[in-house]
């Protein structure tokens, strides 16, 4: 009997065994499961070098082309506004009346000296002919031919002073139409029906702005034309041909205008006591977007750079101490983490002047899912803001997929 109870206990304890045995190395092929997860899935970027052109971004606010205060020529009292406030005129358009009734009076004068100065140089001109034929029958003096000489050229001087005096009040009885000097738009009105104006008074009886096109003086620093000068000096930059240079300005809510401009000067001095220079552009106006003082800010391209290598702002981080870096993708489909060295801003894309070479992949989302040293799985990128695939080789991308067992 304790033959036969002996080994069903040793058979008891080995089906124990393994069946602990077995539940341990379950539990290790789990726990090593848990342990290694797949690689994280990042959008990556194939660094190009391309040329880009350096721009200043400067801000400023909105001059009209060409401005003129309108003041009487003459004095008088204000008859008629005739210009809408706020409205477009023209070149030539009457924009007040005078009382021209002085004025009207001047000119009658002014051609009735006409009249009297004309009857005399007659008299003159038939008192010369007479002596002169006097003269040649011996009847009359060679002296006083020469009085009636001298009496026609005083009476054809009259004659010229008063066509002049008849000019003069035609044209002041012509200044009391008040017209515009130029086209563009009119604001309000100074003076009003009633009024008494001088001739050559400081009253200002309104301002006409011409809004098309518009100028955009800017303000840059003689420090950053400086560096700019060095930088075309050493061949870091190049210059852009004459025509290649666009301006292009964002209005004070952040929005783009969609008409580029250009740059007309440099002002050849510098302010004194900002230490800046002027830049004037140019924009296209014809809708009246851009009225005089709008706040605006302006890009001005200044210069090349040439194989330039830039990315997303987005896939720049940043270290305990400020000091940019990128995450970049080996060839072993880990991704590393590079220190570089930025340069200025294009658009939604940074320069990059050192720590990268064309043709790295550099992670610009899904960053905050892996650390340096972590597998990944990169895939192509697409940008948001303008829709255009950025891509990377197939053989890469199939390259950064592990094989399954």
């Amino acid at each position: 009997m304790m033959r036969i109870a002996l080994p069903i206990a040793v058979l008891g304890a080995a089906a124990l065994f393994l069946y602990a045995y077995g539940s341990a190395g379950s539990g290790d092929a789990t726990a090593e499961s848990v342990a290694t997860p797949p690689p994280a899935e990042v959008g990556v970027i194939k660094v190009v070098a391309q040329d880009i052109k350096v721009a200043a971004e400067l801000p400023d606010r909105i001059n009209p082309a060409r401005i003129a205060e309108v003041r009487p020529r003459v004095g008088g009292i204000i008859l008629e506004r005739v210009f809408e406030q706020g409205s477009n005129v023209n070149k030539g358009d009457v924009l007040f009346r005078i009382d021209p009734i002085t004025y009207e009076a001047a000119v009658e004068a002014a051609r009735a000296g006409v009249a009297r100065a004309e009857a005399v140089l007659l008299d003159a001109t038939q008192s010369e002919s007479r002596i002169s034929q006097l003269e040649k029958r011996k009847v009359s003096s060679t002296a006083e031919l020469d009085r009636t000489k001298a009496a026609r050229l005083q009476a054809e001087a009259e004659l010229a002073a008063a066509k002049a005096e008849l000019h003069r009040a035609e044209i002041d009885l012509s200044f009391t139409k008040v017209t515009a000097p130029i086209t563009g738009r009119i604001g309000r009105a100074s003076v009003t029906e009633g009024a008494l104006v001088s001739a050559g008074g400081a009253e200002v009886m309104t301002t006409i702005q011409a809004l098309d096109p518009v100028y955009a003086d800017i303000l840059q620093p003689v420090s950053e034309l400086l560096a700019l000068r060095r930088a075309l000096e050493s061949g870091a930059l190049k210059e852009l041909e004459p025509g290649v240079a666009q301006a292009r300005l964002y209005l004070d809510d952040g929005g783009a205008y969609p008409h580029p401009g250009r740059l007309l000067f440099f002002e050849a001095t510098v302010e004194r006591t900002s230490g800046q220079v002027i830049l004037r552009a140019e924009f296209p106006n014809a809708g009246n977007v851009l009225l005089p003082g709008m706040y605006v800010r302006v890009k001005v391209d200044q210069a090349m750079q040439s194989d330039a290598l830039a990315v997303p702002s987005q896939a720049v981080q940043r270290d305990a101490s400020g000091a940019a870096q990128v995450y970049v993708v080996t060839d072993e489909n880990t991704a590393v983490l590079r220190p570089v060295t930025l340069g200025h801003p294009v658009g939604n894309r940074v320069v990059v002047l050192a720590g990268l070479e064309e043709g790295d992949r550099v992670v610009v989302d899904g960053f905050q899912k892996i650390r340096s040293g972590a597998a990944v799985k990169s895939v192509q990128w697409i940008d948001p803001t303008t829709s255009v695939e950025t891509r990377v080789d197939d053989s890469a991308q199939a390259a950064s997929t592990p094989a399954s067992n």
